[in-house]
């Protein structure tokens, strides 16, 4: 059999609708991603839990010390839960959770979490390129709204095109109902 873990990437009160960055639909991914949590803590599967923050002053969001960098309460580490500190988009960029996945002989991550275009996209496709099987819980993952170039982009529709990507080539890509199945 697979070993799995859970790969909680930054649910953190900074999108939260009292955060500096609200993210559309963040209050039913973040529930969701307890209901995988609760399933994965029930069944002794290993969840590790990411957490941005980035230097003080550098931006002005997940500021050390702020009430944003800390991770929501609905699926706060308890007990021995692994938690990696990572200062840049991308989970496995000079962070040791590769050595934390190595160490426990992880070979497929379930990923869940916040931003879908940004940490998540990062995290899903690095996993895959280092060789894991990995699956996404679309419906435990939010993002924003998005602008280029004049052209605003819906949050679903930001999603969808993630979801979509991930799917044609780096993970499988399902529900929080269908992974609980």
């Amino acid at each position: 059999m697979t070993k799995q873990a859970i790969l909680v990437i930054d649910l953190q009160n900074e999108y939260l609708s009292t955060g500096k960055l609200p993210l559309v639909g963040i209050d039913k991914a973040a529930e969701n991603a307890a209901r995988i949590i609760g399933n994965a803590r029930e069944k002794d599967i290993q969840v590790i839990h990411v957490q941005h923050i980035f230097a003080h002053g550098e931006r002005p969001v997940f500021e050390p010390g702020s009430n944003g960098i800390e991770i929501q309460t609905t699926v706060a580490p308890i007990n021995d839960e692994v938690v990696i500190v990572k200062n840049y988009v991308n989970s496995f960029l000079h962070t040791n959770l590769k050595q934390v996945l190595e160490d426990n002989a992880v070979e497929e991550l379930i990923i869940v979490g916040a931003m879908s275009h940004m940490c998540v996209d990062a995290a899903v496709r690095a996993a895959s390129d280092f060789g894991y099987k990995v699956k996404v819980i679309h419906d435990a993952c939010a993002t924003f709204d998005l602008e280029f170039n004049g052209l605003k982009v819906p949050a679903a529709y930001v999603h969808a095109t993630l979801m979509a990507a991930f799917e044609f080539a780096y993970a499988t890509v399902v529900s929080t109902d269908d992974y609980l199945a």
